[in-house]
């Protein structure tokens, strides 16, 4: 499977903000996910569950900004900058990487987020 088109894929739908679908499309099942609020899930449904709950947390996307990706054999990494308006009057800004690991499906078997805030 070639890992660089999965990543434009996958990417381009975070970018548009269908990121629960991206989960369901690229993650394999048993994907193991950690950020660096040391949140973790150890399966895709978990975290369908996780980005569900967040996406209806939120009451304005203000911006979502693909910067970059890197691919390198079977791992990636995507830089990504999201702005919201959270439904509780709070506001997130993160600047973040996002690493990637890849089986030979085409599938995501661990994804991990950096913040990559200055």
């Amino acid at each position: 499977m070639d890992v660089e088109s999965q990543v434009k894929k996958m990417d381009k739908m975070v970018s548009q903000g269908d990121i629960v679908n991206a989960v369901k499309q690229f993650f394999s099942d048993q994907a193991e996910t950690s950020d660096y609020a040391e949140i973790k899930t150890s399966t895709k449904s978990q975290m369908v569950d996780k980005m569900e709950g967040f996406l209806n947390a939120i009451a304005k996307v203000n911006g979502i900004t693909h910067h970059r990706t890197i691919v390198d054999g079977n791992a990636s990494a995507s830089e990504f900058t999201f702005d919201f308006d959270m439904k509780d009057n709070s506001k997130i800004y993160w600047h973040e990487i996002i690493r990637r690991v890849w089986d030979d499906q085409g599938k995501v078997t661990h994804e991990e987020y950096f913040n990559a805030q200055n």
